[in-house]
């Protein structure tokens, strides 16, 4: 019985053309190889099975080949290619950096780089997965990959190059390698197959393609390991089946309840999903990616981006079109915070399920926060703010306007006064402002007309003759201390400073709080609104006005009982009793102040 080989191996290329995907990679080797003008020391790096180990092999066999072709390739004829491809060949040192990493492994190489070559014109030594090795080995290894005798080429391989030391990626030429796209990878696939006899459609092969993510390796191995699965038989259904993914119609299905808002579709469609075994996370995912492509399709220029079976092209530009972009952007959004939340929730198939509940009502919502052609934000408030102000109760009935009409209805404008030190003064008649404001705001039912009149009867209760009542030193006081009686019971902290403040008059209406300190000042500011609307309902005066001031030290402040300390009380007990101190000296008391 012959030995099986895998893919990977049995159809490893021999040659430059042959190698999948890196064409602007083979291309400058082979031209380096026709003008012999090869350094000495180069970088492959890229992801994981594109073909650096097997470009690294390729270009060792050819550079040491007698009869080179025109084109840069080996000839596969002669003793040294025969001897490369049966692997005897003593010029081709191939090292593990993951396993010989160590300083004396690199010692070990750079002895052996002394030795020129019994055959063929180069000693080419290839280290893989370069970056494993140690600072120490790098370090060691420095001098002679940038002097290394004519007859070495040394080959580096990685998949991380970042991890590399800037002073050996400087003396290396490096190539990077990109991942093979799926259309190559089916291509070769379907190579393969041909020759293999095994029976296989393009979507089969294109879905092992895209699993492989760019991968050849990988995806060799998937084709393998599918072939010895269904008996060398190889379609969309059973290769979807084996590679774990889901069938693009379960998608499609679940896309058409969510139009529908079919809650319940949409529920047992993903309980049909769940009980096959597929996890949440992997079904949001792959949702995401399939309202990816449908936004695709939404634009001819983009459908080049459609990375999909080819049978389902199609479908998909057909399905894009019944479907607004607005519900697929919202959609996305929905899954991608699904998908981020998924890990960290405790009851994952009830996240899965509140995702798919949002989205089967996500059409009702849009239609819902549109107006008329266009979507527009939710609405923060129901009542339309023009501006905003701070609210100042009008003062007297003498700054009432005449009614005017306004479609109709006779509007109330009031002018509103109020002669607070350091705050804007109002316009004399506020009218032209809040007119747009009370246009826009007509259809609202919490601003009405009979609750501005109302306000305006209650606000002009108090007449003219009040307005001019001048103020009284008594009264002031009485009032003040009336208002630090409900401080008090609210058991405030600005009671003390209400206390010592002084008041002065100035002018009939208006006078002076006077405190010792900016602290004392700061409590009596904290309070100012309240203050002020007390001693206004209190002294029947809406022109009064007031002011804080600062004075240090005024004469005529109250003097204030300041509490003693413990040392203090002590001292002045024993001054007053001077028992209490001898009976402390003959008991050697210390007293804890």
């Amino acid at each position: 019985m012959e030995k099986f080989i895998v893919s990977a191996r049995k159809y490893r290329p021999v040659t430059f053309d042959t190698v999948v995907g890196q064409a602007h990679i083979t291309t400058t080797l082979k031209n380096a190889i026709r003008h012999d003008q090869l350094a000495h020391a180069f970088l492959f790096c890229g992801p994981r099975g594109v073909g650096k180990t097997t470009c690294a092999r390729i270009l060792a066999k050819a550079i040491n080949c007698e009869n080179i072709t025109p084109e840069g390739e080996a000839c596969n004829e002669c003793s040294t290619c025969k001897s490369f491809n049966d692997g005897a060949s003593l010029n081709y040192f191939e090292l593990d950096g993951a396993s010989n990493n160590s300083v004396d492994d690199i010692r070990e190489l750079v002895e052996q780089v002394r030795y020129v070559p019994q055959t063929g014109r180069y000693k080419v030594y290839v280290i893989d997965e370069v970056h494993m090795l140690s600072s120490a080995a790098f370090n060691a290894f420095l001098k002679t990959l940038e002097e290394p005798p004519p007859y070495v080429i040394f080959i580096l391989a990685t998949t991380e190059k970042h991890k590399i030391l800037p002073t050996i990626l400087s003396r290396c030429q490096i190539f990077d390698f990109k991942r093979i796209t799926t259309m190559d990878t089916v291509a070769h696939l379907r190579e393969i197959c041909n020759k293999e006899d095994i029976k296989a459609d393009d979507a089969s092969l294109h879905l092992i393609a895209q699993k492989s993510e760019g991968c050849m390796r990988d995806a060799l191995s998937m084709m393998d390991k599918i072939v010895s699965f269904t008996n060398g038989e190889l379609n969309y259904t059973n290769t979807s089946e084996h590679l774990n993914i889901l069938d693009e119609d379960a998608y499609f299905r679940l896309m058409d309840q969510i139009q529908n808002q079919d809650l319940s579709g949409a529920l047992l469609s993903y309980d049909e999903i769940n009980r096959k075994g597929f996890e949440g996370d992997m079904v949001l995912n792959g949702m995401a990616e399939f309202i990816r492509n449908l936004l695709v399709c939404k634009d001819d220029k983009a459908v080049v981006l459609l990375d999909v079976v080819e049978s389902f092209r199609e479908r998909y530009k057909t399905a894009a079109k019944k479907i607004s972009p607005a519900l697929l952007l919202s959609a996305l959004n929905i899954l991608t915070e699904a998908e981020i939340g998924y890990k960290s929730a405790r009851n994952r198939r009830l996240h899965v399920e509140l995702a798919l509940i949002r989205l089967c009502y996500l059409q009702q919502a849009i239609e819902l926060s549109s107006a008329g052609t266009q979507v527009v934000k939710k609405k923060l408030s129901d009542t339309p703010q023009a501006f905003r102000v701070r609210a100042i109760r009008p003062f007297g009935p003498e700054t009432i306007e005449k009614p005017a009409q306004t479609n109709g209805a006779k509007l109330i404008i009031e002018e509103q006064k109020a002669n607070i030190p350091s705050k804007p003064s109002v316009p004399a008649s506020v009218s032209e402002v809040i007119a747009p404001a009370i246009t826009t705001a007509k259809a609202s039912k919490l601003k009405s007309l009979e609750s501005i009149r109302q306000q305006v009867k209650q606000n002009g209760q108090f007449g003219t003759e009040e307005l001019a009542n001048p103020l009284q030193q008594d009264e002031l006081k009485k009032a003040w201390f009336d208002f630090v009686e409900i401080l008090r019971k609210e058991k405030s902290p600005a009671v003390q400073p209400f206390n010592l403040a002084q008041l002065r008059i100035k002018e009939p209406h208006s006078f002076e709080a006077i405190t010792a300190n900016n602290i004392e000042k700061q409590f009596i500011e904290q309070n100012r609104n309240r203050l002020f609307s007390f001693l206004i309902e209190k002294l029947k005066n809406r022109g009064l006005q007031f002011s804080v001031v600062v004075e240090e030290n005024p004469d005529s402040r109250e003097p204030v009982e300041i509490p003693l300390s413990s040392k203090e009380q002590f001292l002045k007990m024993a001054d007053q009793y001077p028992q209490i101190k001898e009976l402390k000296d003959r008991l050697r008391l210390e007293l804890d102040y």
